[in-house]
């Protein structure tokens, strides 16, 4: 995967063609080139320190570049998220080892921060001789004072103060450095270094350690991952992704750790997504409990109850359980290659969206049917949510992909509030929790009756977005066999999972999720194959039986992925490029599902895990 690619010096380079660095409070994106494209700190949902990716020249700036770059490229140290980046000039091999630090010793599965605030990247010249650019300016400005430690960046429009060490002279801002080989620079930059204290990792032979202490956390992490299934490779590093979007001291894991950029390239289809969707997450934690790291789970509910009880129940949460911020356009960004507005905040948090009812009761009934306790606090919460979804079905929502027109009855919508009354029933029966389980099954089944009557349509022999005539086909009610809403093998099922692979199909494998003519969302604008849709079919067609079909799709789908083994949300059917935010958490949630799936399968048992002993 790591192979030799030609450098085309472009303002937006691929966005494929980065890399993500964290430590589960913030994040850095490191192009091939050595150029970070997108970075928030302290935390994801902070304005960036550098977003060239959203305007290459008022987005700001931290390169690393040699003099004549001609081709490069980017591994991982093996099961970490210390990131390598090897460039090569006519003149010069230079290695790049780019990490967020971590403490000596730190336990990623629990809820306490693990970062030391601390961003380092070190530059050493394998072979030859270069001079290397090096080239630090924060979005929107700062101010530079001299240090006795190196130079302190006071960056007011993140309300923002840095310390900048390195382990060679800088000029300040740009500095031109001759290095050859054997020689090398470390650079840190720490935010909120506090007076008198001195950066991890800015002093030499100490570099070295600290990048080796973080390594080690992360194998530690990640040795307890299971490799006993498909492209075990491709699922490790997906495993490692989705930890790097959790927010570690409380459970949260936001969508993806960027925003803007676009699903369709001069569209407006730009959203923020450095929040904490409650459906995201659910999904999130399921795909990590079934390759061995339930801890997150129980994380994820403890943050979801808590800010429901807070703030109601709500789509999407800040890091601290609280309501994002308005959304506003930035006038200043032109966005990436041109894809205007650039937003920050996420309107869909005022939607209405009936489903997390039964993300939320599906994800405590997996918590509990592993092992974990439902105490005496977490039950009443649960309970009441799902009797709120007794009445919500009925009454129209903007659905899992979020329309931004007037609300529908949608399928997948209903189907949720199935689940939330269905897990409530098995989990109030099974632990003998107070509750109404025989009135909460009942409705839990008029639900499902009511989907196969009224959201089928005869037409297009297929089940359709939403309960009522007149629905497009909706790639997301491929979910329904996943939440044991209704079988794989049902009939119903099995044509719906045929006329969403023939209308939906955008070629390759790659599925639309819904076609915007036929299925209004207020935008009016095409988009990419939607990556998650895909590994959705590959689990209806393990279920239906067809598994020599869904081992091709499935590494179809792998072969998507980037050098490094990351998947952005949507790809371009045409160029087969990356679209929308990136890495995207839900993507590598599909393919970890799907790797599962077919692993069980393969070793002749059921593809669900612990928890299908509690459905008899």
């Amino acid at each position: 995967m790591n192979q030799w690619r030609r450098v085309v010096h472009e303002p937006y380079p691929p966005i494929e063609d980065h890399g993500l660095v964290g430590d589960g409070r913030g994040s850095a994106l490191v192009g091939r080139t050595g150029a970070v494209g997108f970075m928030c700190v302290p935390r994801f949902d902070s304005p960036p320190l550098f977003c060239p990716l959203l305007d290459h020249a008022r987005g700001g700036r931290f390169d690393l570049l040699p003099d004549g770059l001609r081709e490069s490229r980017q591994y991982y140290v093996e099961d970490t998220a210390v990131l390598v980046t090897e460039l090569r000039t006519d003149t010069a091999t230079v290695e790049l080892t780019d990490a967020f630090l971590l403490r000596p010793g730190a336990r990623l599965e629990e809820d306490v921060a693990a970062g030391l605030g601390c961003f380092v990247r070190r530059a050493r010249v394998l072979h030859g001789r270069t001079r290397l650019a090096v080239t630090v300016r924060p979005r929107g400005g700062a101010q530079w004072v001299d240090d006795p430690a190196g130079w302190r960046v006071v960056c007011p429009h993140q309300q923002l103060e840095l310390l900048l060490c390195a382990t060679r002279p800088l000029a300040g801002p740009e500095t031109n450095l001759p290095l050859e080989e054997g020689q090398e620079m470390a650079l840190t930059l720490t935010w909120h270094p506090g007076p008198g204290r001195r950066p991890a990792g800015g002093e030499g032979r100490g570099t070295d350690r600290h990048l080796d202490d973080t390594a080690k956390v992360w194998r530690r992490w990640s040795g307890r991952l299971m490799d006993d299934v498909p492209r075990a490779d491709l699922v490790r590093r997906s495993a490692l992704t989705l930890k790097l979007l959790d927010h570690v001291e409380n459970g949260a894991i936001v969508a993806a750790p960027t925003s803007s950029l676009p699903e369709r390239i001069g569209g407006n289809r730009n959203w923020d997504y450095r929040y904490a969707w409650v459906r995201d997450t659910a999904y999130t934690v399921f795909a990590l409990r079934r390759i061995g790291l339930p801890a997150e789970a129980g994380g994820f509910l403890a943050w979801a109850l808590r800010a429901t009880e807070e703030q109601g129940p709500m789509v999407l949460y800040d890091l601290d359980g609280r309501p994002p911020p308005p959304e506003t356009a930035d006038g200043e960004l032109e966005g990436y290659r041109g894809s205007a507005p650039v937003r920050w905040g996420n309107a869909a948090a005022r939607q209405v969206q009936h489903d997390i009812y039964g993300e939320i009761l599906d994800c405590a009934f997996q918590w509990a049917a592993t092992g974990g306790r439902l105490d005496g606090v977490l039950w009443p919460q649960l309970a009441g949510l799902a009797e709120r979804a007794r009445t919500a079905w009925k009454t129209p929502d903007h659905g899992i992909w979020e329309v931004r027109t007037a609300g529908r009855p949608f399928t997948y919508s209903a189907a949720m509030c199935q689940v939330a009354l269905d897990r409530a029933a098995r989990l109030s029966r099974r632990l003998g929790l107070p509750g109404s389980p025989d009135t909460w099954s009942a409705e839990a089944q008029a639900i499902t009756e009511r989907i196969l009557r009224y959201a089928w349509d005869e037409r297009s022999q297929a089940l359709t977005e939403h309960l009522g005539p007149g629905g497009g086909l909706d790639a997301s009610l491929l979910a329904l066999p996943l939440r044991r809403v209704l079988p794989a093998d049902h009939p119903r099922m099995v044509a719906t999972t045929r006329a969403v692979a023939d209308r939906l199909g955008a070629g390759g494998g790659l599925l639309y999720r819904y076609l915007p003519d036929e299925s209004p969302d207020g935008l009016d604008e095409a988009e990419g194959a939607f990556v998650l849709c895909s590994f959705w079919l590959v689990d209806n067609l393990v279920g239906q039986g067809r598994i020599g079909e869904a081992e091709e799709l499935f590494e179809e789908m792998c072969s998507y992925a980037s050098p490094l083994g990351l998947l952005a949300e949507q790809i371009d059917p045409g160029s087969r490029t990356f679209l929308g935010n990136f890495p995207q958490g839900l993507s590598h949630v599909g393919l970890i599902a799907s790797a599962v799936g077919l692993a069980r399968v393969h070793r002749g048992v059921r593809p669900e895990l612990a928890t299908h002993a509690w459905f008899d």
